[in-house]
């Protein structure tokens, strides 16, 4: 496996805190990330965002029949392009110089990455609805928080949407010092495993729009988080959707209330603006 300070020294780069850039460096995690992946994945073809110098791309390609990755820097791109280029040139790798948001994304069966921070939210958000198993590299506070459950201080609208794909673990904390340079953060090392939710929602964006503007309010009751936040869910006729939810919801705070009673929430407001 090559050397992950080597790589460094060769693309003759180093990180960059102000443009979100931290190359983890530590072999033991870098070689135990494809491992995350659950047993039955299909790596036929793998997807990688944020290759940067290529450390983790190196353990992907010992595990990929083919691997896509995504590199937003074009001296990077260019650099993973000389240094793989055996790989490039037999069709087993593809670099694609781009924006993870923007660039189209390839028909992956999995993805592994080691995200760039400041867009994981929206990069993790891109990849769930695809239904591919990932195992993802975040900020340890937002990989709790995604993985949290009802009732607890860190569970929130990510928890719900996030597990409104997938069944979401934490597999390792990851320090500071696996990175370079080290990140003012800890970070952590999440695996998801796509899943049908035990509950039915009309609209998924009609869901989403409920759980984003409840939890704005997560202080307030239900009954009044409902009331205050039409802007941002759309709901039309609050009182009616207050009045038709059962009442012991509308009791609740938004933490307390797992994601099988946002689904039967949402269908309370999808009834509601069709009568």
């Amino acid at each position: 496996m090559r050397d992950p300070d080597a790589l460094l020294a060769r693309a003759g780069v180093r990180g960059d805190p102000d443009r979100d850039q931290h190359f983890l460096v530590d072999d033991r995690v870098l070689d135990r990330l494809p491992g995350y992946l659950p047993d039955d994945a299909d790596t036929a073809h793998l997807l990688e965002i944020g290759a940067g110098t290529g450390a983790l791309t190196d353990r992907l390609l010992g595990a990929a029949d083919r691997l896509t990755v995504v590199e937003r820097d074009p001296t990077l791109a260019t650099f993973l392009e000389t240094e793989f280029a055996d790989a490039v040139a037999d069709g087993t790798l593809t670099v694609i110089e781009g924006d993870a948001l923007e660039v189209e994304l390839p028909d992956f069966t999995a993805s592994v990455s080691n995200l760039p921070y400041g867009v994981s939210s929206e990069i993790a958000f891109r990849l769930l609805p695809e239904e591919r198993p990932t195992v993802l590299m975040f900020q340890k506070e937002f990989a709790e928080r995604m993985a949290a459950e009802p009732g607890t201080d860190e569970y929130g609208r990510l928890s719900v949407t996030a597990g409104h794909y997938a069944d979401i673990e934490i597999v390792e904390p990851v320090p500071k010092e696996a990175f370079s340079p080290p990140p003012a953060v800890e970070s952590a090392v999440v695996r998801t495993t796509p899943s049908e939710p035990e509950y039915e929602v009309p609209d998924d964006e009609r869901f989403e729009a409920v759980v984003r503007a409840v939890f704005t309010q997560r202080r307030k009751t239900m009954r009044n988080a409902i009331r205050n936040t039409t802007h941002i869910s759309g709901i039309e006729e609050p009182e009616a959707v207050v009045e038709a939810a059962d009442e012991s919801l509308m009791s609740k705070r938004a933490g307390e209330v797992p994601p099988a009673a946002f689904a039967r929430l949402t269908r309370t407001v999808v009834e509601v603006q069709r009568a």
